[in-house]
């Protein structure tokens, strides 16, 4: 039989993280929070916990992130996953990021399964208090259920709770406009931590610790990179990889292939350099096997590069001369690390600008 506790005790001990919370993360096992189906996989049935303890015990302790609900709720022929417990170390991060601290006024945006709102509950005490959005009426209120024995208080819906303040906001889902209403939460001064990015569907969606400095503004260095479901607020449907299911007209050369692109962890950086394009990572028949490729593609254009730095695509070639002069800034400045980047909001024009020493970059939603 499995030893659930042993094998928290060990998650625990493999986060880079602080004592402080590293301890909350061990007061509150991880498998008291993820319910018995899952879905493991990105086609085929959800994974009963009855029906192989072994491989839920597996998916609930590995470094990742654990879907416990896909397509909303209901069926599909691919399982997209819309609420998820986050990967532990990404939870970890966000929480130093925002500095959450005893008796603070923490808000979080996506209950989920709880987990991340019993750590916060924890480290802010009893002096302090976390209230936990959820969208999705069925997950609100299971996240109750298992909260019951903690100070988190979860409210179904989008919007904060009317004259709420807050010393901290962490959202636990990726938006490509920020939306006013968690700025306006938000002290003076404090920290609003997000995942962006600057389309609806896929790609990477860095995270970013905004510091509040107006009404409507804030400004914060990105802090780590990630990999986010969107905000049911904000998705907008259509094709989520750029190109599918349309002819290559034109053939190219690019400086890395897709490999190098992805293994180097290069693409946050060109996404963050590439206003108005959307930058994706898929698997398609290549050679005698499969390969990754990158897709870019605007309003017009698409793009597929592949391992050997070829490149097809279509619709005209604005989307990869764009893609090809941010990769031309950033490598004549040496790259420039993810933290070293900067995020400028201006949640009233829905603008956000994206700095670092490679350049300047301007955002619209």
């Amino acid at each position: 039989m499995t030893d659930l506790d042993d094998l928290h005790t060990r998650l625990v001990e493999r986060l880079d993280t602080t004592d402080t919370i590293r301890a909350a993360f061990a007061g509150h096992p991880r498998h008291h929070f993820i319910p018995d189906l899952i879905w493991p996989d990105v086609q085929g049935l959800p994974l009963p916990r009855r029906r192989n303890p072994q491989r839920w015990a597996e998916c609930v302790y590995s470094d990742g992130f654990v879907v416990t609900q896909a397509n909303d709720g209901g069926s599909g022929l691919v399982n997209t996953p819309s609420s998820s417990s986050s990967a532990p170390q990404v939870m970890a991060d966000m929480i130093e990021a925002a500095s959450v601290s005893p008796g603070m006024r923490v808000l979080e945006i996506g209950t989920g399964t709880g987990w991340n709102a019993a750590i916060l509950d924890s480290l802010v005490g009893p002096t302090g208090s976390v209230t936990s959005l959820e969208i999705d009426p069925d997950v609100a209120a299971r996240a109750r259920r298992v909260l019951a024995g903690t100070r988190v208080d979860v409210v179904h819906g989008t919007q904060p709770p009317p004259g709420s303040v807050f010393d901290a906001v962490i959202a636990t889902c990726a938006v490509r406009r920020l939306p006013l209403a968690w700025l306006v939460c938000l002290d003076g001064g404090s920290t609003l931590v997000v995942p962006w990015a600057p389309y609806p569907e896929g790609g990477p969606t860095p995270i970013a610790a905004l510091r509040k400095t107006g009404q409507a503004s804030a400004t914060g260095p990105v802090v780590r990179d990630a990999a986010f479901m969107r905000d049911r607020t904000q998705r907008q449907g259509g094709p989520s990889f750029p190109g599918v299911g349309q002819a290559a007209e034109t053939t190219a050369r690019f400086p890395l292939g897709s490999d190098d692109l992805i293994g180097r962890d290069l693409l946050t950086r060109l996404m963050l350099a590439c206003p108005g394009i959307h930058v994706a990572v898929g698997g398609r028949p290549w050679k005698d096997g499969r390969a990754r490729l990158v897709a870019v593609g605007d309003a017009r254009s698409w793009a597929w590069i592949w391992p050997d730095a070829s490149v097809t695509g279509g619709g005209g070639t604005t989307a990869l001369k764009t893609f090809t002069a941010a990769y031309a800034a950033l490598d004549e400045a040496d790259w420039p690390p993810l933290d070293a980047f900067t995020v400028d909001v201006d949640a009233q024009r829905g603008v956000c600008v994206v700095r670092s020493g490679a350049g300047s970059w301007e955002h619209r939603a």
